[in-house]
C-alpha cells in the first residue's frame, strides 16, 4: 500500500528514482512539461542541489526526498514515496537507483526488472554466483575481505587479478594488479574508493571481490528486455586506459563488423539471453561488458539502467529512430517488446585523457585545438571538462578524464577514425600550482 498521493502529482506519468543529470535534456525532448516526479535521496539533492538543477528542466514536476539508497530496506519505499495517480513509468535513472525503482514499479502493478534481479545487478558478487549457477563463460571469482584473499586467488593466476568493489560505478575503486604489484596498496585503493555527492552510506556491509585478470578485446552489450525476451541489441566496441585502472577512453556504436566485437555478435546474443534468465531479469535495459577471449564472450559485469558515457547518444546517432530513451519509457509504460534494428551509419566517443601530473599539485595550464576538432567533417561535439588553473590528478576512474569528442560517419570505423582526429587536436597541458592559484 502507497501514502496517498499529494495533489501536486496529478499529471505526473514518470516516476525517475535518481537525478541523472545527462538523462535531462532528452527527458525534457520526450516528455510534456511537469510529467517528471524526482524521487532521490535527502544528502544527495543536498549535496548536488538536485532542487536547482531539476527547475532548469520543464518535464519536471517536483523532487521528493526519500531514501532510495537503503536496498536492505527498500520494501519501505512504497509506503513512503505516494502514487502519482496517472503513473505510467518507474525509471532507475542512476546505479543507485536500480532497487528502488525496480521495488516501486513492483508495488505500483508496473513494468520492471524484478526486485529480486535488481539486486542481482546492483551486486557484483551476487551476479557471479548467478552466473555461475546458469553456467555463463566468466572469470574465476571470490569475495575479499582483505588483502590476503586477493593474494590467494593471485597465486592461481601467476600473480595477476581484478579487485573491485561489488557495488560502485563508473570504474570507482577498480585495480588491476600484475605480479609484483603491492596487494596492500591496492586493498587501501579500493576500499577508500567512494562518491560523497552521489552515494550515501546505510548499514549494509561493504563487499569487494577478487577475479582472474583475463586479456582480450573488450565490449559491451545493450539489451532492451520485454517479459524477459531480449529486442533490440547492441554491441559497442571499447578503448580502455592501459595500466592498473581500467577507465574507458572510448566507444564505437555498433562494434565493427569485420572486428572482435562485431564478429563475436551472435555469441554475445545468446550470452545476453543466458544471462537474462540467470537473473530472472523482466522488463527494461541491460547494459553489459564482455571480454572476448578467443572470441568468447566473458561476462566482467552488468547493469539494470541506461548505459554512461554518452552511449545512448551513440546509439540514437547509429540507429536513428526515436531513440533508445524513448524505447525504454515505452518498454516500462507497457507499450510492448522493442524490435531489433539495424544501424545506419557508424557513431563514436573517444575521452580526452587527462595528462599525467608529473609534479606535486599539477595544475592545467593549457587547453588549446577545440576549434580546429569542432571543424573536422563528422565531428558532433567536442567538451572539455578541464579549464585552466583546473587540478589534476591521476585518472583512477571516469569522472577524472579531461573531456570528449563525438562523430560520426559512414560505417564505424569512419566515425571511430574521425573521432580520434579530433581527439588528437585537443592539446592539455599541465604544470606546477603557482603560488597565487588555489
Amino acid at each position: 500500500m502507497s501514502a496517498a498521493p499529494p495533489r501536486g502529482l496529478h499529471g505526473v506519468t514518470h516516476v525517475m528514482v535518481g537525478y541523472g543529470a545527462q538523462l535531462m535534456a532528452e527527458v525534457d525532448r520526450l516528455l510534456p512539461a511537469a510529467s517528471v516526479l524526482i524521487v532521490e535521496e535527502p544528502h544527495v539533492v543536498k549535496a548536488r542541489d538536485v532542487h536547482r538543477a531539476a527547475a532548469e528542466h520543464p518535464c519536471v514536476a517536483g523532487v521528493l526526498s526519500a531514501a532510495t539508497q537503503d536496498e536492505a530496506r527498500a520494501h519501505a519505499l512504497a509506503w513512503s514515496v505516494p502514487r502519482p495517480p496517472d503513473v505510467r513509468a518507474v525509471v532507475p535513472a542512476l546505479e543507485y537507483g536500480v532497487v528502488a525503482a525496480a521495488t516501486l514499479a513492483t508495488a505500483w502493478g508496473l513494468p520492471g526488472g524484478g526486485a529480486g534481479a535488481a539486486r542481482i545487478l546492483r551486486n557484483k558478487l551476487e551476479l557471479r554466483r548467478a552466473a555461475a549457477r546458469r553456467g555463463i563463460t566468466q572469470p574465476e571469482f571470490a569475495e575479499a575481505t582483505g588483502p590476503a584473499d586477493v593474494d590467494a586467488l593471485r597465486a592461481r593466476f601467476d600473480g595477476s587479478c581484478v579487485l573491485k568493489p561489488a557495488n560502485r560505478q563508473a570504474s570507482l575503486g577498480v585495480v588491476l594488479l600484475g605480479p609484483g604489484d603491492d596487494t596492500e596498496a591496492a586493498w587501501r585503493h579500493t576500499v577508500a574508493a567512494d562518491e560523497p555527492r552521489l552515494r550515501v552510506h546505510y548499514a549494509d556491509a561493504a563487499q569487494y571481490l577478487v577475479e582472474q585478470r583475463l586479456h582480450g578485446p573488450e565490449v559491451s552489450v545493450e539489451a532492451l528486455v520485454h517479459d524477459g525476451v531480449i529486442g533490440f541489441l547492441n554491441v559497442t566496441a571499447k578503448q580502455v586506459l592501459p595500466g592498473r585502472y581500467p577507465v574507458e577512453l572510448g566507444h564505437t556504436v555498433p562494434a565493427p563488423a569485420d572486428e572482435p566485437g562485431g564478429a563475436a555478435r551472435e555469441a554475445l546474443s545468446v550470452a545476453m539471453a543466458e544471462l537474462v534468465d540467470a537473473i530472472g531479469f523482466s522488463t527494461g535495459i541491460l547494459h553489459a561488458e564482455w571480454v572476448l577471449t578467443s572470441d568468447r564472450p566473458h561476462l566482467i559485469e552488468c547493469a539494470g539502467r541506461l548505459p554512461g558515457d554518452h552511449i545512448p547518444a551513440l546509439i540514437d546517432l547509429a540507429y536513428g529512430g526515436d531513440g533508445l530513451v524513448a524505447d525504454l519509457f515505452a518498454l516500462l509504460a507497457g507499450d510492448g517488446p522493442r524490435p531489433a534494428r539495424v544501424a545506419r551509419r557508424g557513431a563514436a566517443i573517444r575521452f580526452l585523457p587527462t595528462p599525467d601530473p608529473d609534479v606535486p599539485e599539477a595544475v592545467v595550464r593549457s587547453v588549446i585545438g577545440i576549434a580546429e576538432a569542432e571543424r573536422l567533417d563528422g565531428v558532433r561535439d567536442v567538451a572539455v571538462a578541464l579549464v585552466e588553473g583546473a587540478r589534476v590528478n591521476e585518472v583512477t576512474n571516469s569522472w577524472q578524464r579531461g573531456g570528449h569528442v563525438v562523430a560520426t560517419g559512414p560505417t564505424p570505423s569512419e566515425a571511430a577514425r574521425t573521432a580520434e582526429r579530433a581527439a588528437a587536436l585537443v592539446a592539455i597541458t599541465v604544470g606546477p600550482r603557482t603560488g597565487g592559484e588555489q
